[in-house]
């Protein structure tokens, strides 16, 4: 098999660029395939059980027992829901499939991280996130039979929401294909996002916290045009920064099922504690999207979890980032969402030196792997998985991605703490 690598740029800022995106893997293409590939692993069943309990139960217990949800509205959440399992298991039996049309086009990769030891030399099938989008948009467009009727004022949003989901899909499947450069990366959500502005027909009004209103002299403020510069600004953050922090195996589908989680949470909570219907139905609007996410992820993170078999690729990634900032938006709670991606934020900050140009940046800002003892060893890049190494010392991948998915966790536990301080007070 003749393949190629990813040739670095001469140019410094196009250096830059190929760090916007982290990888533990190096993409290779090939005209055809001369040899037939082995099988990928098996499914990790066991750990997404336990990880699946463990994020799932508390959101279930608060829709099905803690709150009293309306009827008809539970009716549909659980229909979501019965597609978003239907999902799983078609995305767990569709990706060793994927990957066997990946293989044969010389789409693979090879893990960085395990360089220098058996594991380094495996191939391993990139791309795999768009087996993820493809079943998530099939039941997405299937769930509209059962909850949304010709003249539901949601509908237009849905699909605008499922355009831009779609769109987002396809530019970072054309990305894994053709590796373009990192200043078109960076506008690609711009374009993604569009279908969205364009529909949306919300409010475009905030409420002014309670410390500030003296001084404004209003409670609720329209912002107009401003509110939509700040959801297309959303979009692209929340698309680029899980993009950005990446670099392990597991980390990109970990890191967005546990926020994918938090935001469940969040939504079973406004919808118990509210009495407005069309506050709820915002927030049961993000749970149709949530929940297939969620399921499809586990799914990936399946194949994913380290030792991955499978890379998901910037299809992935682009398509998660997608998803919850579409939920946020549409769901009327992006002050919360920003919460949720704290670890993000902190990891786009510490990039932004080397991003810029300022700094130089390698191609690969990933911890430097030791084959003679397994161990990770932080480099001085700007990124949270170095940060942590610096801090902690070295440790294995999986130690590593465990420790960064914890603190993903508590940054999603500090958003509902300070919700509940909040409460009242602020706004």
């Amino acid at each position: 098999m003749t393949a190629r690598k990813r040739a670095p740029s001469g140019t410094t800022a196009a250096a830059a660029a190929a760090a916007a995106q982290p990888k533990s893997q190096e993409t290779t293409t090939a005209a055809s395939a001369t040899t037939i590939d082995p099988p990928i692993a098996p499914p990790k069943s066991g750990t997404i059980l336990k990880l699946s309990l463990l994020l799932i139960v508390p959101y279930a217990y608060l829709i099905l027992f803690h709150y009293r949800v309306d009827g008809d509205l539970k009716r549909s959440i659980l229909i979501n829901a019965a597609l978003s399992l239907t999902g799983f298991f078609v995305t767990r039996t569709l990706i060793p499939v994927a990957s066997r049309y990946v293989l044969r086009r010389g789409l693979f990769g090879y893990d960085i991280n395990k360089k220098g030891t058996p594991q380094g030399s495996v191939k391993v099938p990139e791309s795999l996130g768009i087996a993820v989008g493809i079943v998530f948009l099939v039941l997405a467009i299937i769930f509209q039979y059962f909850n949304f009727t010709s003249d539901s004022n949601w509908l237009v949003e849905y699909n605008a929401a499922l355009a831009s989901i779609c769109f987002m899909t396809l530019l970072g499947f054309v990305d894994d294909v053709l590796d373009v450069p990192w200043r078109v990366k960076l506008i690609l959500p711009s374009f993604a996002a569009l279908p969205l502005l364009m529909a949306y027909a919300g409010h475009t009004t905030i409420i002014i916290p309670k410390p500030l209103i003296p001084y404004v002299g209003l409670e609720v403020l329209d912002l107009g045009w401003m509110y939509k510069l700040y959801m297309w600004l959303l979009a692209v953050f929340c698309t680029n920064s899980i993009n950005i922090h990446a670099g392990l195996n597991g980390l990109e589908v970990g890191q967005t099922v546990v926020i994918a989680s938090a935001i469940l949470i969040h939504n079973a909570m406004q919808i118990g504690a509210s009495t407005d219907s069309e506050y709820k139905q915002a927030h049961a609007f993000s749970i149709y999207l949530v929940q297939p996410l969620l399921a499809t992820s586990l799914a990936l993170l399946s194949y994913n979890w380290y030792p991955s078999s499978v890379f998901v690729g910037d299809t992935y990634t682009y398509f998660a980032g997608m998803t919850m900032a579409v939920a946020g938006i549409l769901g009327h709670f992006s002050e919360t969402l920003l919460i949720f991606f704290i670890p993000q934020v902190l990891n786009f900050l510490l990039s932004l030196p080397q991003l810029s140009g300022y700094v130089k940046c390698p191609r690969h800002r990933l911890p430097r792997f030791d084959p003679q003892t397994g161990l990770l060893t932080g480099t001085n890049d700007g990124t949270v998985v170095n940060l942590f190494l610096r801090q902690f010392g070295r440790m294995s991948e999986k130690s590593l991605c465990i420790l960064l998915l914890i603190f993903q966790a508590i940054g999603c536990c500090f958003c509902f703490v300070l919700r509940w301080f909040l409460a009242g007070w602020y706004k």
